[in-house]
């Protein structure tokens, strides 16, 4: 359950909505069950020899972690609301009490959003890492301009969300910004949280490159794919895989112009080009790519997959530059509307410092059908 703008309601009809959303996250959250599950992985991590094979201990130890937290979160988040019914039976007779009131209304209400955003994520890779890459689309020096803003809003967007960011790599375009770019973003739900960015973006403003100052329109396209660790869910074979090698150029180059450590990896089969160049040796920089590869085969496994799903259903795809998901409109008024869900808002400069939030929940719900918030500047 969404919670609605509380801008309009009274303290009971909050209250109310707060208990009806508490009672669907219960059954969502089943924190009987997260605690059950941590006490068994707590026993796996207090066999002997656990910590023998590193990288299973890791992935123990961060999943114990990750239940424990949403248990204990749930857990405190039910006792504050119980709180909130006596502090509003204080405040009705207490008027100095209605701001501490509101307060800690405002505090559980966030806090609720929070954990209904996690109960969105239920595919596979949903909770890990993510790997964002942004190419440059049609409109010349405009669109590496527009490649080149778009990477700055989805990373600071990233940080924003507590995400470490690691850009891989970028390649500078012949007279500003880039033709492509891949940043890796590491944190909790990140790839499923990145998934709402996937697609076609346009921008429409009075070009700073046009000498008669003219409108351009121009568009860049986020891919996203997950961080695969398991090398042995995708096998890949070199036979399979053009390698090579150039010199760093551009940001996130260790070596620019020193030696060719950066790698770049063709995958034949797939036609997959990645290529990274921001680790310090030509070894590791091939590591990393596979990774990226690793990950972008899965994603276009999946996008084949529910594609077929899609045509046995006879739906429609959404194909090339005319399906923008989302519009940046800079001239001759300003505005930026997702496609996908309505969701507008009329202050760009937000938006391109990263402001994301409010158009990837309007987006994530509606892929789960749970509905939209807002309406114009409706929660971005």
């Amino acid at each position: 359950m969404a919670m609605p703008s509380s801008s309009d309601l009274s303290v009971p009809q909050r209250l109310a909505l707060i208990r009806t959303a508490l009672g669907q996250l219960r059954e969502g959250i089943d924190p009987d069950a997260l605690l059950a599950r941590s006490s068994e992985l707590e026993a796996q991590m207090g066999e002997p020899g656990f910590w023998d094979d590193s990288d299973a201990a890791a992935k123990v130890s961060a999943e114990h972690a990750r239940v424990t937290r949403k248990a204990e979160a749930f857990n405190a988040l039910i006792a504050d609301a119980e709180d909130l019914e006596a502090l509003a039976e204080m405040a009705a007779e207490d008027s100095d009490m209605a701001a501490e009131l509101a307060e800690q209304i405002a505090d559980v209400e966030a806090r609720i959003a929070a954990l209904e955003e996690e109960r969105l994520f239920s595919g596979k890779y949903d909770g890990g890492d993510a790997i964002v890459t942004i190419n440059s689309g049609a409109g010349g020096t405009d669109a590496q301009d527009w490649a080149e803003m778009v990477l700055r809003m989805e990373m600071r967007w990233a940080q924003a969300r507590g995400f470490k960011v690691e850009l891989l790599e970028a390649s500078a375009g012949e007279e500003a910004g880039i033709k492509s770019a891949a940043f890796r973003a590491e944190g909790e739900n990140a790839y499923g949280l990145f998934g709402a960015e996937k697609g076609v973006h346009r921008l429409v403003r009075i070009s700073p490159f046009d000498s008669q100052a003219r409108r351009q329109t121009a568009f860049a396209e986020v891919q996203v794919a997950p961080v695969i660790d398991d090398v042995g869910e995708v096998v890949i074979d070199m036979d399979d895989v053009g390698v090579d090698t150039y010199r760093a150029s551009g940001a996130g180059g260790q070596h620019v112009n020193k030696t060719d450590s950066a790698v770049r990896l063709t995958h034949r089969p797939s036609g997959i080009v990645v290529q990274c160049q921001n680790e310090r040796s030509q070894t590791a920089n091939k590591e990393a790519a596979l990774k990226v590869l690793r990950g972008k085969l899965v994603e276009l496994r999946e996008r084949e997959r529910m594609e077929e799903i899609a045509k046995e259903k006879g739906e429609a795809q959404d194909v090339g530059w005319g399906s923008q998901i989302r519009s940046y409109v800079l001239a001759p008024y300003t505005m930026v509307k997702d496609h996908r869900t309505n969701v507008e808002v009329g202050d760009p400069t937000r938006v391109l410092d990263g402001d994301l939030d409010g158009f990837v929940r309007a987006e994530l719900l509606r892929r789960t059908g749970a509905g939209t918030p807002g309406g114009a500047d409706g929660g971005a």
